[in-house]
This record gives C-alpha cells, sequence and structure tokens, in this order.
C-alpha cells in the first residue's frame, strides 16, 4: 500500500482517527494536509507529525464555512501539487459535544443545525471543493466517515444519526456516480464502538468488544490504496458483528 508523494487531506485531523490515519499516511511517505477548528491541537499535531519524520501542514478551518475549505483545498494543491486522498473525519455528536441532555422534541435548535452542519453539510462541502482538483487529475479517493448510529438510528443522538445515515447512503452513491468517470472512487467507514473514549467499551457487539482505534485506520488506509482498486460506493460496517444483532 504505497501512499509516496501522495497527498492527503484530512479534516478533523487534530485528533482522534483523523490524526491517527495523517500518522500512517506520513510513515508510508505521503504528505498530509489536516484540517482542524482547534488551532493549538492543529499545530501540536502537525508538529508530532514532524518530529517522527513526516510530512505535515495544517490549516484551521470550519467544516461549516465554504471559504474555509476552498482554503485548505487550495493550500493543499498549491503546496504538494494535488490532492489524492480526501479523509472526511470531522464530526460528532451535538448531545456530547455541548453536553446536552434532553430529549429531542425539546431540543434546541441551534444544537440540531450545528449537528446537520458539521456531520453532512461539511463533508459535502469538502468533497465538491476537493473534487474539481481530482477532476483535474482524473484520480482520487473520497473516504466518508460514518456511524454505527447511522444505522441502527438513536433517540438521544437524533440529528446525528440522520447526518451519518445520509451520508452513507444517499451521498455515497451520489457521489461515487459523479466520480466514476474521472476514475475518482468514493467509500464509506461506518464504525461501532471505537476506544478513542472509554465508555465505548459498554456497547456490545458480536466480538465481545469495542475496537481499537488503529483497526479502523488500518482499514482505511487499505481502502484508499491501490490494492481497492474496483471499490467504490460501498459503506463498510467496522463493527464487530454489532449491526447483525438485536440491540
Amino acid at each position: 500500500m504505497s501512499f509516496q508523494n501522495k497527498t492527503i487531506v484530512i479534516t478533523g485531523g487534530a485528533s482522534g482517527i483523523g490524526l491517527l490515519c495523517g500518522r500512517c499516511y506520513a510513515r508510508e511517505g505521503a504528505n498530509v494536509l489536516l484540517i482542524d477548528i482547534d488551532r493549538e491541537k492543529l499545530k501540536a499535531a502537525v508538529e508530532d507529525i514532524a518530529a517522527s519524520g513526516g510530512i505535515a501542514a495544517g490549516v484551521r478551518g470550519d467544516v461549516r464555512c465554504y471559504p474555509d475549505v476552498k482554503r485548505a483545498c487550495d493550500a493543499a494543491v498549491s503546496r504538494f501539487g494535488s490532492i489524492d486522498i480526501l479523509l472526511n473525519c470531522a464530526g460528532g455528536a451535538s448531545t456530547r459535544v455541548f453536553q446536552c441532555d434532553m430529549e429531542y422534541h425539546e431540543y434546541p435548535l441551534e444544537y440540531i443545525d450545528w449537528g446537520i452542519d458539521v456531520n453532512l453539510k461539511g463533508p459535502m462541502y469538502f468533497s465538491r471543493e476537493a473534487m474539481k482538483q481530482m477532476v483535474r487529475q482524473r484520480s482520487g479517493v473520497i473516504v466518508l466517515l460514518g456511524s454505527i448510529a447511522g444505522e441502527e438510528g438513536n433517540a438521544r443522538s437524533v440529528d446525528y444519526s440522520a447526518a451519518k445515515s445520509a451520508l452513507t447512503h444517499g451521498f455515497l452513491k451520489s457521489l461515487a456516480q459523479c466520480g466514476a468517470p474521472y476514475n475518482i472512487r468514493v467509500c464509506a467507514v461506518s464504525p461501532g464502538p471505537v476506544l478513542t473514549r472509554p465508555e465505548m467499551a459498554q456497547m456490545q457487539t458480536l466480538m465481545g468488544r469495542a475496537a481499537e482505534a488503529q483497526e479502523i485506520a488500518d482499514f482505511i488506509l487499505f481502502i484508499t490504496s491501490d490494492k481497492a482498486s474496483f471499490v467504490t460506493g460501498a459503506n463498510f460496517m467496522i463493527d464487530g458483528g454489532r449491526s447483525c444483532m438485536s440491540v
């Protein structure tokens, strides 16, 4: 799985699965551009990759703001000459971000808007802008990060569940159709519980455990490599069989 001299653009790249993927791609010789809204974490992430001998740059940006999206994609092309892979990792459940434990009919509208904007509009914005360069190159891979919540639903995180479902079904398949004539592949990865947060260990799976974050990163690297060159339009559940259970 050679990524030598390829340019990887990662939203939400200063933490979690986004940062882990950035480290992995950099070790494989890729140029990594991280985008995150947290300036301090972003600076630390870029320094971390560089300290390990990798090539990385950071652009502070809000995935909800199209000028920020364009600025980040322009920076990738200006600095590294291409956008070969886009990982849409930025996202999060508004209930957790805003620490709001209300039933849906009482939930503040501004939190619902945040959840839809970050988890659905953000990936749509970034995919649109990155695809412009990929069309010029006539090559590229776009990855959408979904969630088991997009398959199961979640009464305590309705906007998150709805956004992830739309992302990994309608948008995924539509974007794959748009990209295919230009040799652009589009895939989605929908993790079940992942040990990026301790409470994820409490979610049941057929395998009897939550995933290590590295297991998700390894799969993302595989589907973005040339070894998966005939794969597009598919949503891959990495959930230890949870989607097979009655939960």
